[in-house]
């Protein structure tokens, strides 16, 4: 097996292994996959909005706890119908596609919004998660306001 064959496999087992811990909510288990230091974005302003309180900078394995932590804290995990559709990996690289569908505790609004999420897995640990999303479908369904711009 090459170098890139084997980075491809690994890349693949540790996304599916993420998807996993994410849809039993084991947000320590899911930190575990990260490394030390890694590199987030979301396809949010800097600063996030106020109506979402998990889109801030993260960059540490702690980080990464507290994001799905707070996901969960802000949404009914009973009512995620969040999918996935299609894994594609090149060596340390992968592209996650779906569907988020979520519910929010607070207002009682559901909302989809396609995602792409780009992960880099380097030594057996994820090194970049970058996500993008419908940013003003999630903030107009967390929002008690109607968010226009």
């Amino acid at each position: 097996m090459t170098t890139n064959a084997k980075a491809t496999a690994t890349t693949r087992d540790i996304v599916q292994e993420l998807l996993r811990r994410i849809g039993e909510g084991d947000f320590e288990r899911i930190a575990e996959l990260f490394a030390e230091q890694s590199d987030w974005r979301f396809n949010w302003p800097e600063e996030g909005h106020p109506s979402v309180p998990w889109i801030k900078p993260r960059s540490s394995r702690r980080d990464a706890a507290e994001h799905f932590r707070m996901l969960t804290a802000y949404h009914v995990p009973e009512l995620n119908g969040t999918s996935v559709t299609r894994i594609l990996v090149d060596g340390g690289d992968a592209v996650v596609l779906g569907d988020l569908v979520q519910t929010v505790k607070a207002t009682g609004r559901s909302y989809t919004s396609p995602f792409a999420l780009h992960l880099t897995v380097e030594d057996g640990q994820i090194t970049r998660y970058h996500i993008y999303e419908d940013s003003l479908t999630v903030a107009r369904a967390l929002s008690d306001d109607s968010i226009t711009s």
